[in-house]
């Protein structure tokens, strides 16, 4: 057994490297292990908007990061059956452009710049197997190294930023606080030679139950999604046995109104087509004595929505604020644990409806058609829409300037 620690974190990725960047920065002695080695890949979006590039830049990151060939990104367009909203990224603290940036090169780059924090130690390849108890209270973990080398670490709190199938969430038996499944089955495949919608932008496209999403990301290439219900059967089948030909044509048939057949007709699949089925959306208890979760480990919602990697990264600082300010002492982990938990719900829960909402993959009504009809023709209220997407405004600001809006017009 090594020195103890002030915290432990499973997960290296962006939730537990930035947690690990933000506490070392405090003072804090923090081991982070990871069953990976690095540079790895994970599923994901890879997608995040200008409010995240402010906190990367706040941890030292950015620069590196747009070092990576990346495109960079000012534009958002959704098209819903016919209706076209589409504008400029709202600016938030200085920043008007977002990104999508691989995952091998995102979590690399923060892992990195985690290990080069004096008081943060670093393992990979490593597999955690078990959390040690004193009694009711976590006080450290157990696991193999790479070498399959039993291991055991001490610390005042346990993290497991280690993703939805977290496998520190189950050893503490997280309490599930709500979920709501999806209906929809998500693939997806990175394109090169797809070609830019006049600019680049961040696209998302919906005709009656299916949905297209287009990215660009690094080194010129796209990230290209095709979202149909699981209930389809037919779909399911051929996704199965020929996924590249299957989303081609899916896109290439279902969205006849749009360029993405002319675009994706020449581009290249450069990496085997993944798939993500029947998912939750779901919000976990977040903290108990010695533990905590953060990331997808706490809450996860509709990948549509792009916002997983700001939750990671802003999540871990909402976590690691709150340490810093409370410390880790035995005799407060219930109020840490509510302020923990209120704060975390305060920042993303007014999103996570908004993902299981679209989670249920539901055709546009006439009444909703003819909303985003009027939305499409306000440029204030397209600002406001797009505005939710990297929290320039909130939902509800949204909510007032679409009501006036209709008001006015009757």
């Amino acid at each position: 057994m090594d020195k103890n620690y002030d915290v432990i974190i499973s997960g290296g990725r962006c939730a537990g490297a930035t947690l690990a960047i933000y506490l070392a920065k405090a003072g804090f002695q923090v081991l982070l292990v990871d069953r990976a080695t690095f540079p790895s890949d994970t599923l994901s979006t890879n997608t995040f908007f200008n409010n995240t590039v402010a906190l990367l830049r706040e941890i030292g990151v950015m620069d590196e990061l747009l070092k990576t060939n990346v495109t960079p990104v000012n534009t958002i367009k959704f098209q819903f059956e016919d209706a076209v909203i589409e504008g400029a990224i709202p600016e938030v603290d200085g920043e008007d452009t977002g990104y999508c940036i691989r995952r091998t090169h995102l979590d690399y780059i923060l892992l990195q710049h985690a290990k080069s924090q004096e008081s943060i130690t670093v393992i990979e390849g490593f597999r955690v197997t078990d959390v040690i108890h004193n009694d009711e209270t976590v006080i450290g973990l157990r696991g193999q190294d790479r070498f399959n080398r039993k291991q055991e670490y001490r610390a005042s709190l346990v993290v497991g930023a280690d993703g939805r199938n977290s496998t520190i969430r189950k050893l503490v038996n997280s309490k599930l606080k709500m979920s709501s499944p999806s209906t929809a089955a998500i693939y997806f495949g990175y394109f090169s030679e797809f070609q830019h919608d006049s600019v680049p932008k961040f696209e998302v496209y919906k005709r009656n139950d299916k949905v297209a999403i287009l990215f660009p990301t690094n080194d010129d290439v796209y990230v290209v999604v095709g979202n149909f219900p699981l209930e389809n059967k037919s779909l399911m089948a051929s996704f199965k046995e020929e996924p590249e030909n299957s989303l081609r044509e899916l896109l290439t048939n279902h969205f006849p109104n749009t360029t993405i057949g002319t675009r994706l007709k020449d581009a290249k699949l450069v990496e085997p087509i993944k798939g993500l089925l029947g998912y939750d959306n779901y919000w976990y208890q977040g903290m108990g004595k010695g533990w905590a979760i953060v990331g997808d480990a706490i809450s996860f919602k509709d990948p549509a929505m792009a916002q997983g990697i700001h939750d990671a990264i802003c999540g871990a600082r909402i976590l690691a604020n709150i340490l810093i300010e409370n410390g880790c002492q035995p005799n407060q982990w219930d109020n840490i644990a509510e302020e923990y938990q209120k704060s975390m719900e305060a920042a993303f829960m007014a999103r996570y409806y908004i993902g299981c909402e679209l989670s249920k993959n539901e055709p546009i009504s006439e009444e909703q058609d003819a909303v985003n009809k009027l939305i499409s023709v306000h440029p204030s209220v397209i600002e406001k829409f797009l505005g939710i997407y990297n929290y320039a405004n909130e939902p509800a600001d949204f909510e007032k300037g679409l009501f006036r809006i209709m008001e006015s017009n009757k």
